[in-house]
């Protein structure tokens, strides 16, 4: 069997530029809409305007400072390996920069209006926060299309039309958009969380004072963060995830399928028609009357729809792809594969999504056990607490870890290597809904500060609280879809850098060239030296990115008490506090303390290489290390980033659960074990466990790039 008829690559091309200019299309109408809603009084808009200084100025130097490595970086590639490299690594920066910096610039205009929509009900302010998410979650997945689409379209002009060397180039443009997520998740990361642990500590426990009290000097860098770190973070987190993956999968079916037309560019099509159904998928968020107990379903249900309209597609346009389905002898399989199958391994993907998405909500969300259960252990005091949140964090891995393994075993037994990539990228094809639902979550927090702060009504409060422990279960779930759909990539680009290798050792005829494979064998000393290096680094990552945290939180911590020490009627409420001045303490810190962590995933790869280069391994041993670093790190980083965000989005809703009135209420004993435990689990979540993504996804990068210098 073969196919000699397929969707054309500048067929692909063209539908990936389309449904990518639709995004930004309906995400411009989107923003007229948000903005049309009111922007409630001036005391609500003078706190709004804050938050936008806030997080406008953060965003700003974190660019300019993210740059200044961007150039250098740029420079290096170009030198080593040329212009059409260095200028998708340039594209692929800006454009993941200009995502998460257009998203949070809607964001902290749509927070206000959100809390004035909560005047007429919780459907109103669910629509305008939901809205206002989609935004940023129609940005990510449009200029990504366009990014991929675009460049692949102009690089096989400039390339005359050669394939191989077009995507070569690409993994360049993966490159920018990976190096930017690190440093939006770290710097983010550890801005909002310096922010709100320094808050909490100073704020809640010692002065005694409510969340978002405006008596607080850090309540503003507080608001300011969820929206660099949830907002912009997570923007440019899966929209590098989403670019790396679709050019993974096209690398891959170059490598695997090159003889079969259109069979690279087929993940761009599956990327466009996920487009379109998420925006019909957007239509059916909030439809008809929305319960406060079911927040959550009316948010799914944009999801669910999404998702059918994908599946149903996906099966008429595989079996126009492979009409005449693939000879299995070209991916190493003994039968041959229907186009049947090939949409099979696209609804794996599909039901991947669902699966983890679930499995999040369940560990993070308040009406379930895990949840309770730290609440319940809360009574008791905070060291029960500490230990009831570490066990349901590390309980939270399992049935993900078990869902991408089946994952993994049932697509590549449906279609080899090419089903596992077709069936990342129907999976990533859901980031723009998954997005708009994650970007909700600090829109509808910012709702509830900007309440508080203004001195709304009960009844305001009554509506922005449920939308925002809503909020904080939607932030959880994102993340686990980011790092479950970040495993999966991983392993893409690791049979990617196996290919490229084997295709290395061919062209110096060296001796791996007859079984490239065979050097990975589990007893080789050098992969199991990399093995244990790559299974360190996230650990080591996440060490780095959480002191940071701490000592960026105790800069915050030290103004605000001294604040209150210098201003006694900043707690009398007859004065106020200079936010300004805590703002730039953090910001400060957080671009100071990003550095040396963003470095490590950059950096080894680049290690092993000029060791290679300088004869310190011989032969392939360099790039047995490597393979060995790439593998330990994706299944060491997978399961504590999942820890991490679940363990921390799962402590933080235990202390709400409390808040609502359970185990004594505010102000309880329980409730100041829970404060401890959410202070604890806010590094945690929002800081080293997402960054982890993307720092495992730029080792295998920056891998691929240097696979040339491995083998001598």
């Amino acid at each position: 069997m073969s196919s000699e008829i397929g969707i054309s690559s500048q067929t692909a091309i063209y539908f990936g530029l389309g449904a990518g200019v639709l995004a930004i299309v309906y995400g411009l109408i989107l923003i007229s809409w948000v903005m049309r809603q009111s922007a409630g009084n001036e005391r609500m808009q003078e706190i709004a305007a804050a938050i936008q200084e806030g997080a406008m100025a953060f965003l700003s130097r974190q660019y300019t400072t993210v740059a200044i490595v961007a150039v250098i970086l740029a420079a290096v590639i170009y030198y080593a390996l040329g212009w059409q490299t260095a200028a998708g690594f340039l594209i692929g920066a800006i454009l993941s920069g200009a995502a998460g910096f257009i998203g949070m610039t809607v964001s902290v205009r749509a927070n206000v209006r959100t809390a004035e929509a909560a005047r007429r009900g919780l459907g109103a302010a669910l629509n305008v926060a939901f809205r206002g998410g989609a935004i940023t979650g129609l940005l990510v997945v449009g200029l990504g299309l366009i990014a991929v689409s675009g460049y692949y379209w102009f690089l096989l002009r400039a390339n005359g039309g050669n394939v191989g060397s077009s995507l070569a180039a690409m993994i360049g443009l993966a490159f920018g958009c990976s190096l930017i997520s690190v440093f939006a998740r770290l710097g983010g990361g550890i801005y909002t969380k310096a922010a709100d642990v320094g808050a909490d500590l100073v704020g809640k426990v010692e002065a005694g004072i409510p969340e978002d009290d405006p008596r607080n000097p850090a309540v503003i860098a507080d608001n300011v963060g969820d929206n660099v770190g949830d907002c912009a973070g997570m923007a440019a987190d899966l929209f590098e995830t989403y670019v790396v993956t679709t050019v993974a999968a096209m690398l891959l079916g170059n490598l695997v399928l090159g003889s079969i037309a259109g069979a690279v560019t087929f993940p761009i099509v599956l990327g466009a028609i996920s487009i379109v159904a998420s925006i019909v998928g957007t239509f059916f968020v909030g439809i008809g009357t929305v319960d406060r107990k079911k927040i959550m379903n009316a948010l799914y249900s944009g999801l669910v729809v999404a998702g059918v309209l994908s599946a149903v597609a996906f099966y008429f346009f595989t079996g126009r792809e492979f009409p005449n389905g693939i000879q299995g002898s070209l991916l190493g399989l003994n039968h041959d594969v229907t186009a049947v199958s090939v949409w099979l391994c696209a609804l794996v993907g599909l039901l991947i999504t669902g699966a983890i998405t679930w499995i999040t909500e369940y560990y993070t969300g308040t009406q379930f056990a895990p949840v309770k259960g730290i609440a319940k252990a809360s009574v008791t005091g905070h060291a029960t607490n500490i230990i009831s949140g570490l066990a349901v964090s590390m309980q939270a891995t399992a049935l993900p870890g078990l869902v991408i393994v089946a994952g993994i075993l049932i697509s590549f037994s449906l279609v080899g290597l090419y089903g596992v990539g077709i069936a990342v990228m129907a999976m990533l094809s859901m980031a723009g809904i998954i997005v708009a639902i994650d970007s909700f979550g600090p829109i509808t927090d910012n709702a509830g500060g900007i309440a508080e702060m203004a001195d709304m009504p009960e009844d305001v409060r009554g509506v922005t609280d449920p939308l925002d422990a809503v909020g904080n279960t939607t932030k959880a779930v994102t993340k686990g879809y980011a790092i479950g759909s970040a495993g999966l990539a991983a392993i893409v680009l690791f049979a990617s850098f196996l290919q490229e290798l084997a295709n290395r050792c061919k062209d110096l005829n060296a001796a791996c060239a007859s079984n490239t494979g065979a050097l990975f064998t589990i007893g080789d000393p050098y992969v199991l030296a990399g093995l244990l290096i790559g299974g360190m680094l996230p650990f080591l990552f996440a060490s780095l990115s959480m002191q940071a945290v701490g000592r960026a939180a105790a800069s915050v911590v030290e103004d605000v008490r001294r604040q209150f020490r210098e201003n006694p009627g900043i707690m009398a409420g007859t004065s106020k506090p200079d936010y300004g001045g805590t703002v730039n303490i953090v910001t400060l810190a957080a671009l100071k303390e990003m550095v040396l962590p963003a470095l490590i995933p950059v950096g080894v790869p680049i290690v092993i290489a000029i060791l290679a280069s300088l004869r310190v391994f011989p032969g392939a041993t360099a790039a047995q290390l490597m393979g060995g670093v790439l593998v330990g790190s994706i299944v060491t980083g997978m399961f504590l980033a999942i820890s991490m965000t679940s363990g921390g989005g799962a402590w933080d809703n235990a202390k709400k659960y409390i808040e609502d009135g359970n185990y004594g209420g505010k102000g309880s004993d329980a409730h100041k074990a829970a404060v401890t435990g959410d202070t604890v689990g806010d590094p945690y979540k929002d800081t080293a466990g997402p960054a982890i993504n993307p720092m495992i996804k730029v080792l295998n990068i920056v891998a691929l790039l240097l696979v040339a210098y491995l083998v001598h």
